[in-house]
């Protein structure tokens, strides 16, 4: 009988039931993506290069475990309040207080377990596609990887369990705490804020000194290095806690004391609504605004380290491409490549140099990153100075000529034009083109080549790689620029995912979150929304108040965590060149998740409290 009951109720509330399980859908899906790629021991094992960030999804699925167990408290008084004056309706006709605990125990554990087999499913499905895309972006080979991964499941298995063991337990302890008129008059229970003047400004001036103590802390994050990031943690947590408990409130006091405003349209009623509810929806939004940061912050910091990649490559070579004596085979793949900039330079090599020609070298300046006093200069420019006929290149032995040493921008190009593996034997001496031409030896040719956009030829710059490993040993050379590329790639490949599929779980859940706290008090307006139309309020101006009243409460947190995260993305400038590449993207995808929870949240809210045509 329970369990029919049960199943009725489930059907009865289908509409807002989906809205839940959608959610623990999807935080079981990503939780178990994350278990995949931390747990598969022979893959990481069989790869190198993974090693290096496997404590990224174990820092993932911890973060995402924490914020679960906070989204599925939250559910919980959702799913309460889905069904409280049904249940006091059944205790009003005589069911016993235990039995509708053990009601509500049952449908708390059918939608866990309901939501955990469709979590896994998806889950699998995410760890096939996302695994193979992880794996291709780093170039490395599939070795021991299963996307079905029995452990993973286990983990996943286990962990959820437990949560919704919990929640179904607390779910009945508070149920079995409320009386049966609690439960029949749920609806009409209100929750005023009540503003104290001194302790309200009290407050909002330690939640300011509080954020910008954060802030600083963020700003100064080189300095301060991991004592910042401790401050910068608790001093923006509290202050935003603060921020929102008191000047929230207050500022919505102030929108309904504005009398043009108050008495346009249904303002009145829309600011008296917020009025009601902010009290208990002001800790709620404050861990929105907070989730938010991360959350956005993730995708920011993952896109950041990606393009950190291809600058920290850009600013360790000036070349996109240094290669000796190009084969046939390489000038196919150099001759699809658009070159910004290309020089040649002839050398001839004997038994004891490596002769270049003065003229050619000066006639095609190389580029540099140093002045002549051996400063950093911010952007490349051509080799200043005259190079001198006889000039040997930094070396040890006794030679007739002067010798070009370090902080000499010439020393610098000319090992970018001949690297020490080429010819390792030998030294580089600069000779007239007369010389050179008379000179007997053996013939090379070195070639120069920089585009607008290194990333943009990443498949010809690895075809040449590989080229270059079959020539013979005196002119071998690993393309130096790709082989940095790939190695800060690697590394920040595993922080780009993360990143990626953390945040968007962040934005999803939190988002719900908020979307529960709302629809869970929504019972509480029907009446409200029915008088109004008795005394004859058009639909469309109800909706109009519903849409405003939302978009408030919606736009608090968003507004907060958005500074946020343009803050705290000083956090990573001491290890990122731009910590802000291309920060608008993440910020958009938040807003368009966001905005996406907002107009479903209107409409099941609009679904609960306007009334219903007959």
């Amino acid at each position: 009988m329970l369990f029919k009951l049960s199943m009725s109720g489930l059907k009865s509330k289908f509409k807002d039931y989906a809205v839940l399980l959608t959610g623990l859908v999807m935080s079981i899906s990503i939780f178990y993506l994350f278990q995949t790629l931390a747990l598969n021991r022979a893959f990481i094992e069989a790869n190198s290069v993974i090693r290096h960030i496997q404590f990224v999804f174990h820092a993932g699925s911890f973060l995402l475990a924490v914020i679960t167990f906070f989204y599925i408290l939250y559910a919980n008084s959702f799913l309460l309040s889905l069904r409280q004056k049904e249940f006091g309706m059944y205790m009003t006709l005589g069911a016993k207080k235990h039995k509708i605990a053990s009601l509500m125990f049952m449908e708390t554990m059918v939608i866990g377990m309901a939501s955990l087999v469709l979590g896994i499913a998806l889950g699998t499905g995410l760890s096939q596609g996302i695994g193979q895309l992880l794996m291709k972006q780093l170039d490395f080979t599939a070795g021991g990887y299963y996307a079905l991964y029995v452990p993973s499941i286990a983990v996943t298995c286990i962990f959820f369990f437990v949560l919704f063991m919990l929640s179904a337990i607390w779910n009945s302890i508070k149920l079995s705490r409320v009386t049966v008129l609690q439960l029949v008059h749920s609806d009409k229970q209100t929750d005023r804020v009540r503003v104290k003047g001194k302790m309200t400004g009290f407050i909002a001036v330690l939640a300011m000194i509080l954020l910008t103590i954060g802030y600083a802390a963020m700003i100064k994050m080189e300095v301060l290095r991991e004592s910042g990031i401790i401050i910068a943690l608790i001093a923006t947590t509290a202050g935003t806690y603060l921020l929102f408990m008191s000047l929230l409130p207050l500022l919505i006091k102030k929108l309904k004391s504005n009398k043009n405003r108050n008495e346009k349209g249904l303002n009145a009623f829309t600011f008296a609504q917020l009025n009601f509810r902010i009290n208990s929806l002001s800790r709620v939004l404050a861990t929105v605004a907070m989730l938010v940061a991360l959350g956005a912050g993730a995708i920011s910091a993952g896109m950041a380290f990606k393009n950190n990649a291809g600058m920290m490559a850009e600013l360790s070579y000036e070349y996109d491409i240094v290669t000796h004596n190009p084969t046939a085979e390489e000038q196919k793949v150099l001759n699809k490549i658009k070159f910004s900039e290309q020089y040649e330079y002839h050398y001839k090599v004997d038994e004891q140099f490596v002769y270049y020609a003065k003229e050619e070298l000066e006639n095609q300046r190389p580029q540099s990153a140093f002045s002549a006093d051996g400063e950093r200069l911010e952007e490349y420019e051509p080799v200043s100075g005259e190079l001198p006929v006889g000039a040997v290149l930094g070396s040890n032995q006794e030679v007739d000529g002067p010798v070009i040493e370090y902080p000499n921008p010439w020393a610098r190009a000319l090992r970018t034009i001949h690297p020490y593996s080429i010819y390792s034997d030998r030294s580089v001496k600069i000779v007239a083109q007369k010389e050179l031409a008379e000179l007997q030896g053996e013939e090379g040719l070195a070639f120069l080549g920089k585009t607008d956009h290194f990333e943009a030829y990443l498949n010809e710059w690895k075809s040449i790689d590989e080229l270059q490993q079959d020539k013979p040993g005196e002119v071998a050379l690993s393309n130096r620029k790709y082989n940095s590329y790939i190695e800060y790639y690697g590394i920040a490949s595993g922080i780009v995912f993360m990143g990626f599929f953390l945040g968007i779980a962040f934005l999803a859940m939190m988002a719900s979150c908020l979307m529960f706290k709302i629809l869970s008090g929504a019972s509480q307006d029907i009446n409200r929304y029915q008088m109004l139309r008795k005394i004859g309020v058009r639909p469309s101006l109800l909706s109009k108040s519903a849409y405003k009243e939302l978009f408030l409460v919606f736009l608090f947190p968003a507004i907060l965590g958005i500074v946020h995260v343009l803050v705290g993305m000083n956090i990573f400038s001491f290890i990122l060149i731009d910590p802000y590449f291309r920060v608008w993207l993440p910020i958009i995808l938040f807003i368009a998740i966001y905005a996406a929870y907002y107009f479903i949240t209107v409409q099941l809210y609009k679904g609960i409290v306007l009334p219903h045509k007959e």
